[in-house]
Order: C-alpha cells, then sequence, then structure tokens
C-alpha cells in the first residue's frame, strides 16, 4: 500500500491545499492529512477546529485520514508507516524552503517527498493571507472550501 502523509497547520485549510489534497490522492492507496503540533506557533483556530474543517471537506474520500502529530514529521511517518510525504509547491521560495526539507528528510529516513505544483489558479493563496484576510473583516470566502466558511 502506498501510503503518504500531507502534513501542515492548516491554519486554515485553503483551497490551495485542497488542490494538492484533490490530486495527491489519484497517487496513493492512501492520503493521510497529519495536522503538526507545534507549541511555540500562535495558531488563529484550535487543533480541534482545524481538524474539524478538513474532515468536513474530506468526509466523502475513504482515501483520506484526518490526524494530529507532534515531533518531527519524519518520525511520525515512521510510527504510521508512510513512505511518502506530499508537499504542494507555489513559487521558487516554497521550492528552496521545502528542498531543504525533504534533503534532511531525506538523510534522517528512507522517506520520499513527493511535490505537486499548485494550480495556477490557487498559487497565491496562503494561511497565512487567508488569516490576514479573515483579521480585517475581508471576504474570504473564495479562498477557503466550504467547511471554512461557516
Amino acid at each position: 500500500m502506498k501510503r503518504a502523509i500531507f502534513p501542515g497547520s492548516f491554519d486554515p485549510i485553503t483551497l490551495g491545499h485542497l488542490d494538492i489534497i484533490e490530486r495527491g490522492i489519484t497517487l496513493f492507496d492512501e492520503l493521510i492529512i497529519a495536522i503538526g503540533v507545534n507549541a511555540d506557533k500562535k495558531y488563529m483556530f484550535p487543533l480541534e477546529k482545524r481538524k474539524q474543517f478538513i474532515e468536513e471537506t474530506f468526509k466523502n474520500e475513504s482515501k483520506i485520514k484526518v490526524v494530529t502529530y507532534k515531533g518531527l514529521t519524519v518520525n511520525f511517518c515512521k510510527e504510521i508507516d508512510a513512505q511518502f510525504i506530499l508537499r504542494g509547491l507555489r513559487n521558487p521560495g516554497d521550492f528552496e524552503f521545502e528542498k531543504a526539507i525533504a534533503h534532511t528528510n531525506r538523510k534522517l529516513s528512507e522517506i520520499e517527498t513527493v511535490f505537486l505544483l499548485t494550480s495556477s489558479g490557487k498559487s497565491y493563496i496562503s494561511s497565512s493571507i487567508v488569516r490576514d484576510v479573515i483579521r480585517n473583516d475581508g471576504d474570504y470566502t473564495s479562498l477557503v472550501p466550504d467547511a471554512v466558511r461557516s
């Protein structure tokens, strides 16, 4: 079984994430959306709310599981027997950042990182932009799945 994780904070999940996930499930038998917990990070949405957004968005997709985890992503991959890490790339800056992480993960384990380019119409969307729009009372509904809009 080809099992991959798609790790992130998903604060909140965006249509950019959705794009990568929907295309990623065609590549793997199971895709685990893994919400990382970082005690040093301040989140806009509590962990359970972020998990709820994702579970609601993918409630009809049997190949997707949603979990939370702490610690190194590669260690979590080993715990759940995931052979791949799925990551999305929006721009050259993302590539440079993600490349360094992928090389480190490969040095620490046998886990491969698979990169998908975000579709051009969604490449500008990021969780930090969505949070900024929300904080400033802007209309963020065209940037997130239905579950986040309610």
